[in-house]
């Protein structure tokens, strides 16, 4: 039988928790770990220099995806994933980031989980729900920082941009 136990106190680490555990999965997901400076993708070159024909983009990379802007499409800048397979992520040390994010997230998803049946239960075989969550969030810290240094927010100058001819590696 469950009996609705409803601190503030509680109803507020849930909540926070939940928003955590979505707000890292979106930042694992975003494009945005690296900017690139601001693109003009049909630059019209005269004698008086460039004129721009288009809005100025950037380009932006994540640790699988990027978005880039294609001249011969029509619809704008195409996000999508550039690595399809675990070795296909830009680095060594993107690819130490995306396991210590996957850790980390999966350990926070975990606690935002059990976090809504603390309204129910607060103890299993006589450990505190609240504490064991607690050390659940503090082990998936150790594996988020490690992860999050690595996110830098640095602009890039030359980031690779895609050919027509290789739109499908794009």
């Amino acid at each position: 039988m469950c009996h609705v136990i409803v601190t503030c106190r509680s109803m507020l680490w849930t909540l926070l928790s939940i928003v955590a555990a979505f707000g890292e999965l979106i930042a694992f997901m975003s494009t945005d770990w690296l900017v690139g400076f601001p693109r003009t993708p049909d630059a019209v070159y005269g004698p008086h220099g460039a004129t721009t024909a288009g809005e100025a983009y950037r380009p932006t990379l994540g640790i699988y995806g990027r978005c880039i802007k294609l001249s011969h499409l029509k619809r704008g800048i195409l996000c999508g994933p550039y690595a399809i397979h675990f070795g296909e992520i830009a680095s060594g040390f993107w690819q130490a980031t995306s396991i210590f994010l996957a850790a980390g997230i999966l350990l926070l998803c975990a606690v935002a989980f059990i976090s809504v049946f603390t309204m129910c239960f607060q103890s299993i075989m006589k450990k505190s729900i609240f504490n064991v969550c607690g050390l659940l969030q503090g082990i998936a810290v150790v594996y988020l920082v490690p992860a999050q240094t690595e996110k830098g927010g640095r602009v890039v100058k030359d980031m690779p941009s895609c050919k027509p001819s290789s739109v499908p590696a794009c």
